[in-house]
């Protein structure tokens, strides 16, 4: 028998699979685990050796309502629909969400101009809450903003959300479900015949009859080797600061700029593990892998920050990171279905992808369909509840019944972020388990915190080679 999740050794031939899914990023395990409620065979294939170590595991953690998508895009569909869908989603299984609300900024007279126009573009997106703030009520609501704000647009129902538990719940529930996760396994090439697709990997050969490319910041590349050229990704490079806890009262809201064509802007924002995130800058780069920060974006953010929120450059740093969206030439996100042969292309996702990936995953598996896949009849998924990263929920360390019941979720191993043995036990065991510090932070914050691994990184190391208490 297959196991569920494998990482290494040859992968195994049992037969082709019904859909293969390239890409263990937030959409790639929303539309495995979407396929997995049908009675089929379906893999997923990952380049690295963990789910969501790409772009999914570097962004800003915002639930977005799509008030300012393109309207009548792809993108602003399944964006509404997706919000809502991760909100009813989250609830069930325990993903930290916030519902902060944010303000749309106007820092001069032209911005401000613009604001009945975003607010009519949200309303033809859909979104009616949302409503322009004078500055009178702005400095209410945001008593710390930095001088010169003229009014702003509230948009109550924008959350923050853990961005690492999400595609983690993803892969999870769909491996429970019979989906086979196949991480380690880069694709090298793919050979399609009349019936089924052959992808060379890394770790062997894999057949599969319907194949989805969801690889992120590699997706045209992989739409090349399936004889495709209808889109380039180019990377667009996103540095973020992180400042410490004591910063979480500086702001109330996701505090945002008007956007412009390069994005969102920069942005400051509260995140559901008690920080505030100050970015991302947007720079067009060449190199798929450089996720380096850069003396000339860190000095752009932090002269960013002080107009927006000037005590908050007074605070410690925690961590500054950056991660790369795949950005193309194109508004809209490139999804694509080829029922001649039996592929479906998801590309230029971009930030608004964590939002949107319940419903592009619902999307896709109807494109699915239309190239003669038999998705048989649906069924529920097994039941599941993820550990809680919140700090707005109850943490192990606190819960008295729970270190009752097993004294290692009273042991604390990271101090910084208060991560108890118990919870590292669990995540080094799961169905999806940890296989190193950097997987084992996104799923317990252990050696996230403001010293970042200095006092635990040697107990973390040891735990994760397998020397469990």
């Amino acid at each position: 028998m297959t196991p569920l999740v494998t990482a290494a050794g040859e992968l195994p031939d049992d037969g082709p699979y019904d859909v293969t899914v390239i890409g263990g990023g937030v959409v790639g395990t929303a539309i495995v685990r979407e396929l997995a409620r049908h009675p089929l065979r379906v893999a997923l294939v990952e380049a690295s050796d963990d789910i969501g170590t790409g772009t999914s595991k570097a962004n800003t953690a915002i639930l977005h309502t799509g008030f300012d998508a393109v309207p009548g895009s792809l993108e602003a569909r399944v964006v509404r629909e997706g919000h809502r869908l991760l909100l009813d989603y989250a609830a069930d299984t325990g993903i930290p969400v916030e519902r902060v609300g944010a303000l749309l900024v106007a820092w001069d007279q032209e911005q401000l101009a613009v604001l009945p126009s975003l607010l009519a573009k949200a309303e033809r997106n859909g979104y009616r809450a949302a409503r322009i703030l004078d500055a009178a009520e702005l400095r209410t609501r945001e008593p710390r903003l930095g001088p010169g704000a003229l009014g702003a647009l509230h948009i109550p129902d924008e959350s923050v959300i853990c961005p690492w538990t999400t595609p983690l719940a993803y892969a999870t529930q769909a491996a429970l479900a019979g989906a086979h996760l196949h991480l380690g396994s880069r694709v090298r090439s793919i050979d399609t015949g009349p019936d089924v697709h052959t992808l060379t990997t890394s770790r062997g050969p894999l057949r599969t009859r319907h194949l989805v490319n969801a690889a992120g910041l590699h997706a045209d590349e992989i739409d090349r080797l399936l004889g495709h050229a209808t889109f380039t990704v180019t990377p667009r490079r996103g540095e973020l600061i992180v400042f410490d806890k004591l910063a979480r009262d500086l702001v109330r809201h996701i505090v945002l700029p008007v956007p412009t064509k390069a994005g969102k802007g920069v942005l400051v924002a509260p995140t559901v593990f008690g920080n505030v995130l100050l970015g991302p800058t947007a720079e067009d780069i060449t190199d798929r892998t450089d996720t380096g920060s850069t003396e000339d974006g860190l000095r752009h953010l932090r002269e960013s920050g002080r107009r927006i929120l000037p005590a908050l450059l007074d605070e410690e740093v925690t961590a500054v990171y950056a991660g790369l969206r795949a950005a193309t030439d194109q508004d809209d996100y490139r999804v694509q279905g080829h029922p001649g042969q039996r592929t479906v292309t998801v590309g230029g996702i971009r930030s608004t992808g964590l939002t949107a990936s319940l419903a592009l995953a619902a999307h896709v598996t109807g494109l699915l369909a239309d190239g003669g896949l038999d998705l048989g009849e649906a069924r529920p998924l097994p039941p599941l509840t993820m550990p809680n990263l919140g700090e707005a929920f109850t943490r192990p360390y606190l819960d008295a019944a729970m270190i009752a019941r097993d004294p290692a979720y009273g042991t604390v191993v990271c101090h910084c972020e208060r991560v108890t043995l118990g919870e590292i036990r669990d995540a080094l065991t799961s169905v999806v388990p940890a296989r190193s510090p950097d997987g084992l932070r996104r799923r317990t914050r252990a050696g996230g915190g403001r010293c970042q691994g200095f006092s635990c990184a040697a107990t973390v190391r040891e735990l994760v080679a397998g020397r469990l208490p």
